[in-house]
């Protein structure tokens, strides 16, 4: 799935005219379960690039409207890229492809002839000066390309598309991330109270609250994008109105344990001042949260329409109001601690009306089917993913945060050095949880085209590109560990403290980027199952009494802590690596088939 690119587009193409062609084969909505018996997989096919623009296959739309010029652009560059792998298009036009010279392509309304196959590596269709080719000549030998696999991706093709889509969602998830540490920056001016409090609010809501609305909503991560692959636009809007309502409902609990976090703080936390002014911090912060949620869920929505820009370019604008609004409410305004909490609701409540104004406004409603009581319906299979999802993401939260709990009884010098590398790493994972966002999105798009060579394909791209981060990420960690550490903190205990743990957290950055990849893989796949039980099992069963035993049983404090984690990343990576070996690809397939039919 790719971001933008700008290539000129100045007139029409034999290969728009052949799209257009085929596109007039089928019906403009997907056949009913009897009619797709005839046709095999190649109803189920839609072309999988990232823009909305008019796919190849029989029973499309003709033609759709584009999400934005960029994006239309870009999307035609890619599918252009596509045909010409796959030796569909014809060579006197794959010729001015590659020149450039789309200007001397032949005209649209130029007749095309279709002959016969004499080889596999002869192109599909071939314009010629005869008359115009038969729909079921057209059909046959499309639906032949499809059956025997000749629509295929490559190498070259997956790494740009994934490269693409993989650097605006980094800046947007930088941002994000800035997005916590305002509040943190800002409240950790005014005393130590009041820091320890917004530090415990902050790890309180994303275990009970945002770590959930982020695990339950990678079930979109399948099925939007496979929706979206398989040509039911509207089914894209369908499982995202599900999704919010779904968020929607689980916020009431989220909201009554967040109402009586005070009480429950009071009776973990030593310190009652902190645990009182926690608890406030998170009653203000219920009033974010639907808009939090719905946030996460249209995010998704545009990322399986090959959107990864939008969520930054919405971010951009969201995260400096975040920390304007921070200083104006905190100093300015002199609203003191409350003042952190209002402004992250005020800025989860403009995340999701920029959102939604960036979809009517920019975006089109081309994938909205409006609102229907179908929204309340078949939530099933979107739960049987959304809670392995949850168990994914949430696992390795609360094992991180558990992380910084066990640190605190090891000092305040410790549990200073753990905060600033537990910091790092969450700063080094954005990069590799990039890749993972854009891999499960392309992967999903490929399996719901039913094209799972292509889908592997792409996974292959996303374990290479997982090694590269992961041995890039260790590099700049191991190059800077004498800078690092200074830029947090002015403790020379804690700066050593850093400096010396950073080579640890370094060894385990690849194997961290892998297991990251793999739980982005097995989201497209819609094998979430199996990241939730690999995540619960290494985590709880090994890394944390690794971690306690090492820390404390043999006084290796925080280097034993890590170590734990360590030794669960490298356990997840293998067993997620052997399983996507060994995995049944076109199980995957017919899997995403029948939840798009029975959307």
């Amino acid at each position: 799935m790719a971001a933008g690119d700008n290539q000129d587009l100045r007139g029409p193409s034999a290969v728009d005219h052949v799209a257009e062609e085929i596109s007039k084969l089928g019906p403009e909505h997907p056949p009913t379960a009897e009619a797709s018996t005839n046709v095999s997989m190649v109803r189920s096919y839609r072309k999988p690039v990232v823009s909305a623009v008019a796919p190849l296959g029989p029973g499309m739309p003709e033609t759709t409207r584009p999400s934005t010029e960029l994006d239309r652009k870009e999307a035609m560059h890619e599918e252009r890229a596509l045909l010409l792998d796959n030796n569909i298009t014809p060579p006197n036009v794959g010729n001015a492809y590659q020149q450039g010279d789309i200007d001397s392509l032949p005209d649209e309304e130029a007749p095309v002839q279709s002959h016969d196959l004499p080889t596999e590596g002869a192109p599909l269709l071939t314009p010629s000066s005869g008359g115009k080719s038969s729909q079921q000549e057209l059909h046959q030998k499309w639906e032949d390309a499809v059956l025997e696999g000749r629509i295929l991706t490559t190498w070259q093709l997956e790494t740009k598309t994934l490269s693409k889509s993989s650097a605006p969602l980094v800046l947007a998830f930088f941002l994000e991330y800035s997005l916590t540490v305002a509040s943190i920056f800002t409240v950790g001016h005014i005393g130590k109270v009041e820091l320890g409090a917004v530090a415990l609010a902050s790890m309180t809501a994303n275990i009970t609250g945002f770590g959930i609305y982020n695990g339950l909503a990678t079930a979109l991560d399948t099925l939007c994008p496979q929706a979206w692959g398989s040509g039911r636009k509207k089914l894209v809007g369908l499982q995202t109105q599900r999704m919010v309502f779904f968020l929607w409902t689980i916020t009431i609990p989220i909201g009554v344990v967040w109402m009586c976090a005070d009480l429950i703080l009071m009776r973990i936390v030593p310190d009652r001042d902190v645990a009182v002014l926690a608890g406030r911090y998170l009653k203000i912060l219920i009033l974010g949260a639907p808009g939090y949620s719905f946030f996460e869920s249209t995010k998704r929505y545009l990322q399986a329409q090959g959107l990864f820009s939008a969520p930054f370019y919405i971010l951009l604008v969201c995260a400096p109001l975040n920390a304007f609004m921070h200083w104006l409410f905190v100093w300015k305004f002199n609203w003191g601690f409350n003042g952190a909490p209002i402004a992250v609701v005020i800025t989860d409540i403009l995340l999701a009306t920029s959102t939604l104004a960036y979809i009517v406004f920019r975006v089109g409603l081309e994938c909205w089917p409006g609102f229907s009581k179908r929204a309340f319906q078949n939530w099933r299979p979107m739960i049987q993913l959304a809670i392995p999802g949850f168990l994914m993401v949430e696992a390795e939260i609360a094992a991180f945060e558990l992380l910084s709990l066990f640190s605190s009884f090891l000092g305040t010098s410790y549990l200073a050095a753990e905060s600033v590398l537990f910091t790092l790493g969450a700063l080094t994972f954005q990069t590799p949880f990039s890749v993972s966002v854009s891999a499960s999105n392309r992967i999903a798009s490929l399996i719901g085209a039913s094209l799972p060579d292509a889908a592997k394909t792409s996974a292959r791209v996303t374990g290479v590109m997982a090694v590269i981060v992961g041995v890039t990420n260790a590099m700049l960690m191991i190059s800077l560990r004498d800078i690092l550490p200074s830029l947090f903190t002015n403790d020379a205990e804690v700066i050593t403290l850093i400096a010396q743990l950073i080579p640890v957290m370094a060894a385990f950055q690849l194997f961290d980027a892998v297991a990251c990849c793999c739980n982005g893989i097995l989201r497209g796949l819609g094998r979430q199952k199996v990241g939730g039980y690999v995540q619960v099992t290494a985590y709880y069963a090994v890394a944390i009494p690794i971690s306690l035993s090492t820390a404390f049983g043999l006084d290796w404090r925080l280097y034993g802590l890590w170590a734990g984690v360590s030794v669960a990343l490298f356990l997840v990576s293998c067993v997620e690596i052997i399983f996507l070996y060994r995995t049944d690809w076109e199980k995957s397939v017919e899997d995403a088939k029948s939840r798009n039919e029975n959307g």
